[in-house]
């Protein structure tokens, strides 16, 4: 990652323009022009070559107090992140997160080194340098892109995009041939620090594609990928697809028994309704029956008038002579008697 180096100008490897020297009277009646902040996100941010700072005015260098408290009014704070943004992820979006939000006023240029630098000092990367330059663009907190960044900060550099600090986590990283790129940055105060989000990072991703290599391959030989493409055997490709048509026996078996369960889940739901319907009628029934045919019921009641109806029927009322008669009223003897 970057590194401040000396020049002759200056010992502390600061540009002139970013010294404390007091600038000339005619340079302080210069307006900056220097670029603002996006404001409105409907556009990718610009690359630097396409929207450089043209500003004439001096760049005075600011001290990290100074920045905090929104000062100059006349142009933002020019912060500089950067680095090589392989599989761009949450980690690197809220690491320039914090770049964006140091400072009252600040104008984020990140920059992307290149895959010659990339290779050459920190190993091959996933994405090529034309899909970070595009990831870059893309994120929120970006207000320009430098493409082909330096590996190494020379105060030219700086100058040329009137940096005035420059952020990265406080951890030392150690890179061509130095114990702490950063260290010259710091000394001349210009280093603001962020913080990693732990947890994610790219050698992270790439060890969970490396681990879970087999299951990567077996999708993208099912998405239409060929051996070739994949970099696969003819044995392993032989052996990814045989196991792709086991896991879509398993599936299909695991349906048939969800399907199957859900059917008994169905079919007891159903019994348990008929069962409980079944138990309210019958003891509807049972009811109907007792208040019937009870000891005290209407069937008792009903056979009782019944019988009585027919014994009335069977044994009609004696006649009122015949009443008479049983009772001692007229009788052959007492004719006798009385003739």
């Amino acid at each position: 990652m970057p590194v401040l180096t000396t020049d002759a100008e200056s010992e502390t490897g600061i540009p002139k323009s970013l010294s404390n020297e007091p600038p000339s009277e005619t340079m302080e009646e210069i307006e900056h022009t220097c670029p603002q902040p996006r404001l409105t996100l409907t556009a990718p941010a610009p690359f630097a070559d396409e929207t450089s700072c043209q500003c004439q005015a001096p760049h005075e260098k600011l001290t990290i107090a100074q920045a905090r408290l929104g000062t100059p009014v006349d142009r933002p704070v020019r912060v500089y992140a950067d680095g090589i943004f392989d599989l761009f992820h949450s980690g690197h979006a809220r690491a320039l997160m914090q770049a964006k939000t140091l400072f009252p006023n600040s104008y984020l240029l990140v920059g992307v080194c290149s895959d010659d630098l990339t290779h050459k000092f920190k190993g091959f990367t996933v994405m090529n340098e034309a899909e970070r330059y595009e990831a870059l663009r893309h994120c929120r907190y970006v207000d320009e892109v430098i493409r082909d960044a330096p590996w190494t900060l020379t105060p030219e550099f700086l100058e040329k995009h009137k940096i005035d600090f420059v952020a990265h986590d406080d951890i030392p990283y150690s890179s061509a041939g130095s114990d702490d790129v950063y260290k010259h940055i710091k000394e001349a105060g210009m280093f603001v620090p962020t913080q990693r989000t732990e947890g994610i990072s790219t050698s992270d991703i790439i060890t969970r594609i490396v681990r879970d290599y087999d299951v990567y391959a077996r999708r993208n030989l099912q998405r239409g990928y060929t051996a070739k493409e994949l970099n696969v055997s003819f044995i392993n490709e032989k052996k990814y697809r045989f196991q792709n048509q086991v896991d879509k026996m398993k599936e299909k078996v695991k349906n048939v028994e969800e399907r199957s369960k859900e059917f008994v889940n169905r079919v007891e739901e159903k019994s348990h309704d008929l069962i409980q319907k079944w138990e309210e009628k019958s003891r509807e029934f049972i009811g109907n029956f007792l208040e019937l045919f009870g000891p005290d019921g209407a069937w008792k009641q009903m056979f009782q008038e019944r019988s009585s109806r027919m014994l009335q029927a069977l044994s009609p009322k004696q006649s009122p002579l015949k009443m008479w008669a049983q009772h001692g009223g007229f009788q052959p003897d007492n004719l006798h008697k009385a003739s």
